[in-house]
């Protein structure tokens, strides 16, 4: 399989930098892939997590959104914020959880309300993946 070059960096940190197989991201409008040769484009992500795949092990890290550019360099995510599934500290996503729901809670029906909404699901899903990856 061809590898890419692959970089995810957070505002305080570069989580990653190296040379990978695939990388599966989630986007705003679903989850995909990335190969080698892959079209160029940018993506909004979601919170969640993304697989990094290197000699058919996968590296989980959770971002809580940002963006992705694919390039024919390779591919370059960079997030609001993230951490590797093992330095994930599960106080701090539920502390995003309840003020997301403390946030929904004080505003009005409309856009922000729908987009509130649609984060905390987001949240929750991050939550989900990572109970049940612990289970495994």
């Amino acid at each position: 399989m061809a590898s890419f070059h692959f970089d995810l960096v957070a505002p305080d940190k570069l989580l990653f930098s190296g040379e990978v197989d695939q990388v599966d991201l989630p986007g705003i409008e679903g989850d995909f892939g990335v190969l080698a040769d892959h079209a160029p484009m940018v993506v909004l992500l979601r919170p969640g997590v993304i697989s990094v795949i290197v000699g058919g092990a996968a590296e989980r890290i959770v971002i809580f959104g940002g963006f992705a550019e694919i390039s024919p360099q390779g591919l370059t995510v960079l997030a609001d914020n993230a951490s590797s599934v093992q330095d994930l500290d599960p106080a701090l996503l539920a502390q995003r959880v309840a003020e997301t729901e403390d946030k929904i809670k004080r505003t009005e029906p409309g856009s922000a309300h729908d987009r509130e909404l649609e984060r905390l699901d987001h949240l929750k899903t991050i939550s989900t993946q990572l109970e049940t990856a612990t289970r495994h």
